[in-house]
């Protein structure tokens, strides 16, 4: 097979390209104080960050799970009016600014807000700046993700194992969780490790909504933001963490998007 020539103009342009992305993430390897790692991550501030994180983006990942395949298999398979205005809307959180949406997010649940203000009346459930709220905003921005993995997967899905059990009975249900759902497994997979990493990594919708208080509601991401100014060493120590953290998910993933390799 006849080797594939590369232009030199749009190498040098790719080399520039990859090193503008790669040298800040291997500056922090570089400057990261590698002696003192296992003092500062078993500091009481960093286990509590690292536990906070830990516990809500995994549940955010399963709720987002939970409610976002349903909606995928909704959006790829229904034909009602006013679905591309609902699919803009459910990807939305993937633009919108992250403190907007933390904004919103307190409009709507705040004790003032549509809902939030109901809430804290009739049962005094106050959701901002809470455990709950970290979780709630790891979900908005992250479920989109999952949403549009799993809606592509459902799309190319052969449909017509899904018409034949219908024709010999089956329920709606019933060709959700026993054609549809498994032959899209890997899609979910795929999405649920998606959506566990950017709840993992938010930071400007939870910290608008649910603040950064050590200990109750501050994730790894607040305490690198709030450590900069005064332990810059630690603040690296815990970047590492998070940088670790994604490559492997994205190198767990590696073959979702090399397949055709």
């Amino acid at each position: 097979m006849m080797k594939q020539r590369t232009s030199p103009s749009l190498k040098v342009l790719a080399g520039i390209a990859a090193a503008f992305i790669a040298l800040p993430l291997l500056s922090i390897l570089v400057r990261a104080p590698w002696s003192d790692l296992g003092e500062m991550l078993s500091q009481k501030s960093t286990r509590d960050a690292l536990s906070i994180s830990l516990q809500t983006s995994v549940i955010a990942a399963l709720i987002s799970c939970l409610f976002g395949v349903p909606l995928a298999w909704l959006l790829a398979r229904s034909r009602a009016r006013g679905l591309s205005a609902l699919r803009v809307v459910c990807i939305t959180p993937m633009v919108l600014p992250p403190v907007v949406g933390g904004i919103a997010l307190l409009t709507a649940f705040g004790r003032q807000g549509l809902v939030g203000r109901f809430l804290y009346d009739w049962w005094d459930i106050s959701l901002p700046f809470t455990r709950t709220a970290v979780v709630m905003a790891q979900v908005f921005v992250a479920m989109p993700f999952l949403v549009l993995a799993v809606e592509a997967s459902f799309r190319q899905s052969d449909k017509g194992l899904e018409e034949a059990a219908r024709t010999m009975g089956a329920s709606p249900s019933r060709v959700f969780f026993t054609i549809a759902l498994p032959a899209a497994r890997p899609a979910i997979i795929a999405g649920l490790a998606l959506a566990w990493a950017r709840s993992l990594g938010e930071f400007g919708a939870s910290i608008t909504f649910a603040g950064s208080f050590p200990g109750r509601t501050q994730t790894l991401p607040m305490a690198v933001y709030e450590l900069v100014s005064v332990d810059y060493r630690l603040s690296l120590v815990l970047s590492l963490v998070l940088i670790f953290i994604s490559v492997g998910v994205l190198a767990a993933m590696r073959d979702r998007w090399m397949v055709g390799r």
